[in-house]
């Protein structure tokens, strides 16, 4: 009996001891297959320290290469708290360096890690406190590259770029839409250390960092800074609320330019409220269009051939009653018996009420919509909005008569340009964009790039030649005459639309603005300009917001050296305006007889001889009336 129990205990030890072997290697054989890479980490990290190497932000670039967002060179401060022997001294010297509290970097020293930032005291140091850092000699201090953020063009296009953290994180603009390719890898300085933290004598492992990606956009900076500098005179002479413009090639849908006041500096970004900085006014702001939506109706109406510009008339009485309401035209009497071109030319409102009219309420709807004035553009920009547009169902007879001439709808800037572009570019409707290609910054190769993209076709290329005859001559003979350029076919439409306030129309508050395009017969650059209650004059688009468009223009004109002309539509002049006419031409002629024909114009001679083989202005332009002409003899 005591043999047998004695031999069952044996065999219950056998087996506990087998058990506790099975134990012991299965859990070897986790450690070593399921656990290993965890705990060679946390081992690793007990003797490696790693010294971060911040990668560049991918650069922005205008279309033409010219450096829009670019990075700078700063130092940041690290500590290894272990490897510093006299912590308070050094937070003392340090704290005097960095003007920073003493109590604040001593925390920073007294932190149980292996490796601390000095943040945000430390971060993005000068060359000149980095130095005095380093000549410090003290144990424990690394001084890190890190790049910084820098616009050289500081509040130039700032709503579209964007700006970024300190982290170099994206936060609005394209910084952050497109974040993901503009953010690098970063790379570091490994090294081994003791279990007390002091640096081994071993050779360091250096992880070089990865930049992020070069982002190429369809802005041109030249027509950019021309933009730029319009509305900042804009701002100056009218002290307006708000002020905006946007310049895009109408045949793709590329964004040329784009800009608004008040603007930031996104090196700065900071120091300015978040509805000034976050608030990209071209494709967020919404208001009534006014008179430069009158555009798409004419469109419209031309496409469904509901009018006939030349033989349709139309008696302008001063207004008209739709349904019991009263419109009234913004010229008093009004303009009396008119073609439908002239309603065009004249801006009159009764006249496009009839139009309307004319269209019908699910016509007019139709082109509405297909302009894209019921959905967002799509454009590749964040905080886009969308415009604030009446059901079908919901349109009555005096909301169809207001919508026709641009009043009680609420529409974006970017829906205008995009829609307007449509009606003059051959009827096709392209969705806008800002970014070209995406580019790898080491071997340039394209890795994302944005092509047009047609949404969809609106009226006939007949239909749009119509328009953009119609619009030429609304420059040329009616309210936009102070968009008109020399030489140049430019066409375009004034707009003066009452704000709203609590629902009621604000009195003497206007958004006054223009739409234009050049050239006029084949339209390249579409030109929008907006201005929100400007101060000390008579708000009308045409006085107020045709001279910018006219001079963004015509920078456009110097900027791609665009010619002449051959034939233009001639100006109808007021005794106010300064009068053109056309240069003679003299060219081989003799010097008395070319004194015969400019009579009337101051004549500059150089050279010997009797015949003229050179003259400046050329033949048949534009020049001012009593103006100099030089004249070349040989």
């Amino acid at each position: 009996m005591f043999i047998k129990d004695k031999q069952f205990r044996i065999k219950i030890i056998l087996i506990s001891v087998f058990i506790i072997f099975l134990i012991i290697l299965f859990r070897i054989f986790y450690i070593q297959v399921f656990s290993y890479n965890k705990l060679n980490k946390l081992a690793t990290s007990l003797w490696q320290r790693n010294l971060p190497i911040t990668a560049d932000r991918g650069r922005i670039l205008d279309r033409n290469g010219k450096v829009l967002a670019t990075n700078i060179t700063t130092t940041t401060l690290y500590v290894v708290p272990n490897q510093i022997i006299n912590k308070e001294d050094t937070a003392k010297k340090l704290a005097d360096i960095l003007n920073a509290n003493y109590d604040d970097i001593l925390k920073h020293l007294n932190k149980r890690t292996s490796l601390e930032k000095i943040n945000p005291e430390g971060r993005q140091l000068d060359s000149e406190t980095a130095d005095k850092i380093n000549n410090l000699n003290i144990d424990g201090l690394y001084l890190m590259k890190e790049s910084k953020r820098y616009y050289p063009y500081e509040d130039v296009l700032s709503h579209v770029l964007g700006y970024v953290g300190i982290d170099n994180q994206g936060l609005s603009g394209l910084e952050l839409k497109y974040d993901e390719y503009l953010t690098g890898k970063d790379g570091s300085i490994k090294y081994t250390s003791d279990g007390k933290g002091n640096r081994l004598n071993n050779l360091e492992i250096y992880e070089q960092a990865q930049n992020g990606m070069d982002i190429t956009l369809t802005i041109d900076i030249d027509i950019q800074l021309a933009l730029e500098k319009e509305l900042a005179n804009a701002d100056a002479k009218y002290n307006p609320e708000q002020a905006l413009s946007v310049v895009m090639d109408p045949n793709t849908g590329e964004i040329l330019a784009m800009g608004s006041r008040p603007t930031f500096d996104s090196n700065n970004y900071k120091n300015y409220d978040l509805e000034i900085i976050n608030r990209n006014l071209p494709i967020w702001k919404n208001y009534e269009p006014g008179s430069t939506f009158k555009i798409i109706t004419l469109a419209a109406s031309l496409e469904e051939q509901t009018i006939n510009l030349f033989t349709d008339t139309f008696y302008d009485g001063g207004s008209i009653n739709v349904e019991g309401a009263r419109i009234k035209c913004w010229k008093s009497g009004g303009h009396g018996a008119e073609t439908f071109l002239q309603v065009v030319e004249n801006s009159c409102n009764p006249g496009f009420v009839v139009m309307g009219q004319k269209l019908g309420t699910e016509r007019l709807y139709k082109y509405i919509k297909n302009f894209g004035f019921t959905e967002k553009t799509g454009i590749d920009l964040n905080g886009e909005a969308s415009g604030i547009m009446f059901d079908l169902k919901d349109i009555g007879p005096v909301e169809q008569a207001t919508i026709s001439f641009g009043q009680g709808i609420s529409v974006t800037p970017i829906q205008q340009v995009t829609g307007v572009s449509a009606a003059i570019n051959g009827g096709k409707l392209y969705k806008p964009y800002v970014v070209k290609y995406i580019t790898e910054p080491e071997t340039n190769d394209i890795m994302y790039e944005n092509n047009p993209v047609l949404v969809r076709q609106v009226i006939s290329e007949e239909t749009s030649k119509m328009v953009r005859f119609t619009l030429e001559s609304v420059v040329s003979s009616g309210t936009g005459k102070n968009a008109y350029i020399e030489n140049y076919r430019v066409g375009g439409k004034t707009g003066t639309a009452q704000k709203v306030n609590n629902g009621t129309y604000m009195t003497g508050n206007y958004i006054v603005s223009f739409m234009g395009f050049i050239p006029a017969d084949k339209p390249e650059y579409v030109v929008y300009v907006a201005i929100d209650n400007p101060k000390g004059i008579t708000q009308y688009g045409g006085t107020v917001s045709a001279p910018i468009a006219k001079n963004i223009m015509k920078n456009i004109i110097s900027i791609k050296n665009l010619q002449p002309a051959k034939e233009v539509t001639p100006r109808e002049y007021t005794w106010l305006d300064t009068k053109y006419v056309k240069a003679p031409n003299v060219l081989n002629m003799t010097k008395k007889e070319a004194s015969s024909i400019l009579k009337g114009f101051k004549i500059e001679y150089s050279g010997n001889g009797d015949k003229i083989i050179y003259q400046d202005p050329k033949p048949d332009i534009y020049i001012k009336e009593n103006s100099t002409i030089k004249v070349m003899l040989g």
